[in-house]
């Protein structure tokens, strides 16, 4: 199973999360991506969020911002299996103001949250470049478990990986809150 998510035709499903929203409304709160229909690299489509859509995630430990979240079965597809599949992700920053954190990709299924900082992902200041990429590996050291909804039925990365039913770009490791506009002009699972 290939993902190519290129934004020719709009946002294809990707949201920011909120979860500051989340607990005032008490249920998680996202937020629909932007989609420019030409501001991406080469004049293509691109989605973006900035600090008004989402917020930090403060159960997830490290605290993390979910800038780019996907759950598949909003987009009518099932769980996927990203063991020894590339990840190509092409981030960039307007404003962006990370305050001391790193960008990486994370992977979520049944409650639990892995976040792979052994791979972080760049974010081109003020323009594109090319695409971040990494082959997925099940290796816990390269991973963080970030958030486990129930610790008696927690989830291992290997488990995570194998059956993913979400996915997304996350921010970590901010003294403050980061502020500005993040944009994503491609994103790819092979």
């Amino acid at each position: 199973m290939t993902v190519v998510n290129t934004f020719e035709k709009g946002p294809e499903g990707w949201c920011s999360y909120d979860y500051h929203a989340s607990i005032i409304a008490g249920q998680n709160y996202f937020v629909l991506t932007t989609w420019d229909e030409s501001g991406g690299a080469d004049g293509s489509g691109c989605v973006w969020a900035d600090h008004t859509r989402w917020s930090t995630d403060t159960p997830e430990s490290p605290v993390s911002i979910l800038p780019f979240i996907l759950y598949r079965n909003w987009v009518s597809e099932p769980l996927i299996d990203l063991r020894g599949r590339e990840i190509s992700v092409q981030l960039r920053g307007d404003g962006l103001k990370l305050d001391g954190a790193s960008c990486y990709f994370w992977a979520h299924t049944r409650g639990t949250r892995w976040h792979c900082k052994g791979q972080p992902l760049k974010i081109a200041d003020g323009c594109w470049d090319e695409p971040s990429r990494f082959t997925v590996e099940s290796d816990e050291s390269a991973w963080n478990r970030s958030w486990v909804r129930d610790p008696s039925i927690m989830a291992d990365l290997d488990t995570v990986l194998a059956g993913a039913g979400s996915y997304g770009i996350s921010l970590v490791g901010f003294r403050h809150e980061v502020s500005g506009k993040l944009a994503m002009g491609s994103f790819e699972i092979r």
